[in-house]
């Protein structure tokens, strides 16, 4: 459905992503989850980020306009919980699985260096990151030189960076970019003959899930108050959003760059592990303090599945 320019124009006054507010982009109907293969090699990708260009990258809400929102409730299908084997707002000062999981994604946007953040889940190919929709493509375009740091901390990669052999989004951002559902993974490359979650472990995920409960979100926000240094949380309950999306939304107060970042079910602060059901997505500009993320519903859960499966 083509918005008016009214609308855009409101919807752009009303709402700032973790990344600003995106534009809808009309595009064919697709009837599963959306791959792209991307052709950079992985050797390139990691000589690209140097350290000075991970600090310098922008928060990707600086380089976006205004979202999509079709306010109605996501399919839902039957409620499933994928274990990982086990192997408001302030800076993480705990341990434990997601200071290795939680990382920070960088790519190249229109000929910008940006940044979203993403985590490492449990898959068969023991290579998947999840993050959002806008992380991975934006108004009809891939981003380039699309790479993982797990652990990143104020310009150190500890556990290494992993170039994307592959993106994928949902069919709805893929069409429209529908806020609903605004959920992107990665399939990253081994990395010195190691797959991810070897390396760093992997959380759970799941799907379906009932709402409004507690949950812990985790990001990497750089815009100001924050600089994009250090892994950011948020903690407490959850709600629906009532007024343009269907999202979980939370009392947070993380910036841009904090996109794509994981909210947790059951996480354990002594363990650093729980059960990812969303990503950091947006927040309305005239209600701060709040961040929303999709409800992971039938079709994140397919896109899972075709990510795990490449």
């Amino acid at each position: 459905m083509k918005r008016t320019a009214s609308r855009t124009g409101i919807l752009a006054a009303l709402v700032g992503l973790a990344v600003t507010g995106l534009t809808a982009v009309a595009g064919p109907a697709q009837a599963g989850p959306v791959q792209h293969q991307t052709a950079t090699d992985a050797r390139a990708v990691a000589a690209y980020w140097t350290p000075e260009r991970m600090r310098s990258a922008v928060p990707i809400d600086q380089l976006v306009q205004a979202p999509a929102f079709t306010p109605k409730d996501v399919a839902k299908g039957t409620s499933t919980i994928i274990q990982s084997i086990p192997n408001g707002g302030g800076a993480w000062t705990g341990a434990g699985k997601v200071v290795q999981t939680a990382g920070r994604v960088f790519f190249t946007m229109g000929g910008r260096n940006a940044s979203c953040s993403g985590d490492a889940v449990t898959s068969t190919n023991g290579s998947v990151v999840i993050t959002a929709g806008h992380c991975v493509k934006y108004q009809g375009a891939w981003h380039t030189n699309w790479t993982f740091a797990p652990g990143y901390n104020n310009g150190n990669t500890p556990y290494g960076t992993w170039a994307a052999k592959s993106t994928l989004t949902t069919p709805q951002w893929e069409a429209s970019e529908d806020m609903n559902y605004d959920v992107g993974a990665a399939v990253v490359n081994p990395l010195n003959g190691q797959k991810l979650t070897d390396v760093v472990g992997a959380q759970g995920i799941a799907f379906n899930q009932a709402r409004n409960q507690s949950m812990y979100t985790f990001g990497y926000p750089a815009a100001a108050p924050y600089d994009g240094t250090k892994l950011v949380y948020c903690s407490g309950s959850t709600f629906t959003d009532f007024l343009l999306t269907k999202d979980h939304g939370m009392n947070c107060d993380m910036t841009g760059g904090s996109s794509g970042g994981p909210w947790f079910l059951n996480f354990s602060e002594a363990t650093g592990a729980g059960v990812q059901a969303s990503v950091n997505s947006f927040g309305y500009n005239f209600l701060p303090g709040y961040m929303f993320g999709p409800y992971f519903g039938t079709d994140a859960q397919n896109l899972y599945n075709k990510a795990q499966a490449a």
